[in-house]
């Protein structure tokens, strides 16, 4: 696996780990405290990041003839 596969892999992973953190912060935990709405907060911020990177790497790593 090349490295831009394998960062492009990341990117994903990156991406259902806020996922995750989000639907578990907002939806499923039972106890409502700081830590875990900053989590939830942080999987949001995740979620509007990790696509953004995730293109602008591809289009970046499009241009490379490796």
């Amino acid at each position: 696996m090349s490295l831009k596969s394998f960062h492009i892999v990341f990117v994903v992973f990156t991406f259902l780990m806020s996922l995750f953190f989000a639907v578990w912060s907002f939806l499923i935990a039972k106890d409502v405290t700081p830590i875990s709405s900053i989590i939830g907060w942080c999987g949001v911020v995740g979620l509007v990041l990790s696509p953004l990177y995730g293109i602008y790497f591809y289009k970046k790593a499009a241009k490379i003839f490796i």
